[in-house]
């Protein structure tokens, strides 16, 4: 048996190899034609969907689509090494989310924070971005809603990540004093905190990863964050899945340049603002009401240009350029005082 699974091995040994030299082949071609852009995240949205359509088993569809999306990624840094920008330090779940997208094949690029991301990308520094935009308990980041309205950039694909909080230290529980905490991370964990660590100050950061480094930097001081950032920092986990909602999940977006062609399992987001009278609201979303579009998402958010006015940011399924999709948001358009389309994009793959 381990001599079938060693010849089994050099099989796709030589396979990953020739589909390489097929990759570098195609990135040969698009030069010659002059095409500088190598990523096309709808091409590899429809790649990993037949697949895992295709899969046979035993491995379960999200498992060949991981494997799959490292070989992509490392046919394409043949090419062009990608420049990533996430939310850091190393181990925060920005940087998951990050790897599970791009694969670890890409150049990833820690910022500060999401400012820093959005402005990167619109500088040039990095070519892609990703930013959380909700949580499936707290619901939304109004931060990246407000930048996406404040940069020229498109919103060109979306990673969904299941969220795992974690307890950890160098130190055991009954002497912790304080726990480095991103605010939202303490919200996700409100019960457990309360139930477990009622008396323990409960301090701040930016990130899950910097909640890890200050956690080894303080000798009374814990830290809620990744086991990607237990193992970066050599912390113990004391208790992992301290999440109140067990099915926790943060939806990320990628935000660059560039445009997707539509895959037929696209969404849309747009930010829309209704003219200051009554109804205004029912007679944008009717459009999409009559033509049966499916709205995934609403978000309201104070405007900008007024005191008490509102734009409205929805996520809708299908693409701007869909035959059927086009004139529905045309009409929209025209109910609109304000109206943009942050862009289309594959639905995120697993």
């Amino acid at each position: 048996m381990r001599a079938a699974i060693d010849q089994v091995d050099g099989k796709i040994l030589a396979l990953l190899s020739e589909r390489g030299h097929l990759a570098h082949a195609v990135g040969e071609l698009k030069r010659a034609e002059g095409e500088s852009r190598f990523y096309h995240p709808d091409r590899e949205a429809e790649i990993l969907r037949r697949i895992m359509q295709e899969n046979p088993g035993p491995f379960t569809d999200a498992q060949v689509a991981s494997i799959y999306r490292e070989i992509i990624s490392a046919g394409l840094a043949q090419e062009e090494a990608l420049q990533v920008a996430y939310l850091g330090p190393a181990g925060t779940f920005s940087q998951m989310a990050a790897q599970k997208h791009f694969g670890r094949s890409a150049s990833f690029q820690p910022t500060g924070s999401i400012p820093e991301i959005f402005r990167m990308v619109d500088g040039g520094q990095a070519q892609f971005g990703v930013v959380p935009v909700e949580n499936s308990t707290e619901g939304s980041v109004n931060l990246t809603l407000d930048l996406l309205l404040d940069y020229p950039l498109q919103i060109c694909g979306e990673v969904q990540l299941r969220i795992v909080h974690n307890l950890v230290a160098n130190i055991p529980v009954e002497q912790i004093r304080k726990v480095y905490v991103h605010y939202q991370t303490r919200a996700q964990c409100r019960q457990w905190l309360a139930t477990h660590l009622p008396h323990v100050e409960l301090v701040d950061v930016p990130s899950n990863g910097v909640a890890a480094e200050r956690a080894v930097q303080d000798p009374q001081g814990a830290a809620i964050s990744t086991t990607v950032a237990a193992e970066t920092y050599a912390l113990n986990i004391l208790q992992a899945g301290i999440e109140d909602n067990p099915e926790n999940t943060t939806r990320f977006l990628v935000i660059g340049k560039i445009f997707t062609r539509p895959t037929s399992q696209d969404k849309t987001s747009l930010v829309v603002a209704g003219i200051n009278r009554p109804g205004s609201l029912h007679a944008l979303l009717s459009p999409l009401a009559d033509a049966h579009v499916s709205l995934t998402r609403i978000e309201s958010r104070p405007a900008r240009s007024a005191v008490w006015e509102y734009v409205f940011y929805l996520d809708l399924l299908g693409h701007c350029q869909d035959s059927d999709l086009t004139p529905v948001l045309d009409a929209l358009a025209a109910q609109s005082s304000f109206y943009r389309c942050l862009g289309s994009y594959p639905k995120a793959v697993f």
